[in-house]
């Protein structure tokens, strides 16, 4: 133990520096995780929209960084407000933060505990976009971020977290942010989706996944992060920061496999390495709230049925007709419904003594209430970001300059083009046709009379396709 002076008045803090590294490293691999689901959503979206959504990501860690140190940090988690609802100002700027421990934290400085839950807020609003994917405008959607975080995301983490935040006095149990980050970006993905309307050709023509390798990165970083998401959120290096680490693992490959199995016999009996990826993060998200709770087998169970749960929560947008475009409500909203409540069942108070902390634990420990206590904080988190997320983007259609949805024709471009003038793939490039020669590409690029002109093609790429004037295309570009 290292001894620091943090106070003027000279009072002794204990800082722990193996606790200390372990937080560093976490923030780090945290920060991964925003290209991760950058990469993902491009994947899963049509090639013009590629760029636009890792970019998003990114420019959304950015600004809400900012925002963070201006006041999200004092708002979501000051320990000096005595409000049940939302944080003081103490903490604005960053001012008064320093080496001084915060009480969640008591061993590393208070800086890098703010450093730590900044990358956690600035990933929240990333995902929660994927709602809106193909069809939203930067600008707004950066000012979005700035202001949702603020009303949205910074109150239900003082409810889960602050030490006098309303659903931590009550005992409701949050690890790592299955209602701050996941119900809070799935519901405010599902209202997203509901306020911008349906992408052109939702429901009559099929939006293929135009890059499976980019979900599979994506995948890849988001599972690596995950182990300083769930494993640094003990914010010590310790037994029960190791057992958080080990249940994510189990859990993403429980998660992976459910979602394959299933999938594989709905669908022509064949796998997708789509399918598996999108299972390995539904056990991610899922474990996410009990990760620090619950033992190694336990993780099996959160793996298979949040596998099994998203898997067809993501056939919703076609029955109940809103267009979800990156699934973030059927993985993040009912994936961390599921991670919530059971972690209600689950949950041991002998886990969380690992590093000293004092549960009554959940049905396993005979403490019946407290699935009770779960599904209160699912319903408040839903709800409250649902509806105040649907009320931040009616008012931004009403201001001049902030509406949200992108034109037509941009739409029909891509947001790629329309809105940063980037192309991800620079052999491709779209241009309209003369008038009198439109024709429809094909079904999965939304059936736009658009033309394509390729600038020194990949000459490792053979296979072709004709367009019905008879020139040729990769194969690789169908649906750009």
């Amino acid at each position: 133990m290292v001894s620091l002076l943090g106070r003027s008045d000279g009072e002794a803090l204990q800082v722990n520096s193996g606790d200390t590294a372990w937080i560093l490293v976490s923030s780090a691999l945290v920060f991964i995780m925003a290209p991760g689901v950058g990469y993902f959503y491009s994947g899963m979206a049509r090639s013009k929209n590629a760029v636009s959504l890792v970019f998003l990501c990114m420019i959304a860690m950015a600004i809400v960084s900012i925002q963070w140190m201006i006041w999200g940090y004092s708002l979501a988690l000051s320990d000096t407000s005595n409000n049940a609802f939302i944080g003081d100002l103490n903490y604005g700027l960053l001012l008064y933060v320093g080496d001084k421990p915060h009480v969640n934290a008591p061993t590393i400085p208070g800086d890098v505990y703010a450093l730590f839950q900044c990358m956690f807020a600035a990933l929240t609003p990333a995902l929660a976009l994927g709602g809106a994917a193909e069809r939203i405008r930067i600008l707004p959607a950066v000012l979005f971020c700035f202001v949702w975080t603020t009303i949205v995301y910074d109150p239900i983490a003082y409810w889960s977290w602050a030490p006098k935040g309303w659903m931590n006095v009550m005992g409701s149990l949050d690890y790592a942010g299955g209602t701050p980050v996941h119900i809070a970006s799935g519901f405010g993905a599902l209202a997203f989706s509901l306020v911008l309307g349906k992408r052109q050709g939702f429901g009559s023509e099929k939006f293929a996944p135009h890059n499976y390798l980019n979900i599979i990165l994506g995948t890849s970083l988001l599972w690596f992060g995950w182990f300083g998401f769930n494993g640094g959120s003990a914010v010590a290096s310790n037994g029960r920061a190791g057992l958080a680490a080990t249940v994510t693992h189990i859990a993403a490959c429980m998660g992976g496999l459910s979602w394959s199995f299933i999938a594989y016999f709905r669908h022509g009996k064949k796998f997708s390495s789509f399918h598996f990826c999108s299972g390995a993060i539904s056990g991610l998200v899922a474990i996410t709230p009990a990760s620090g709770f619950v033992r190694p087998w336990s993780a099996l169970v959160f793996g298979l049925i949040s596998g099994i749960a998203c898997h067809f929560a993501v056939d919703f947008k076609e029955k109940f007709g809103f267009d979800d475009a990156l699934d973030v409500f059927a993985v993040h909203g009912v994936g961390g419904v599921v991670g919530n409540l059971l972690t209600g069942i689950f949950a041991s108070k002998e886990v969380a003594a690992l590093n000293g902390a004092i549960i009554k634990g959940g049905w396993m420990d005979r403490h019946w209430v407290q699935f009770g206590y779960q599904l209160a904080a699912s319903c408040s988190g839903a709800g409250w970001s649902f509806v105040i997320t649907g009320i931040i983007l009616i008012i931004f259609n009403f201001i001049p300059g902030l509406h949200l949805r992108i034109h037509e024709e941009g739409e029909i471009s891509g947001t790629d083009m329309a809105e940063m003038g980037e192309h991800g793939y620079k052999f491709a490039t779209i241009e309209p046709l003369p008038v009198g020669r439109e024709r429809t590409l094909s079904a999965e690029n939304g059936g736009v009379p658009r033309g394509i002109v390729f600038a020194n093609p990949p000459s490792s790429n053979k296979s072709t396709v004709t367009n019905t004037e008879g020139s040729e295309k990769p194969a690789s570009m169908r649906g750009v």
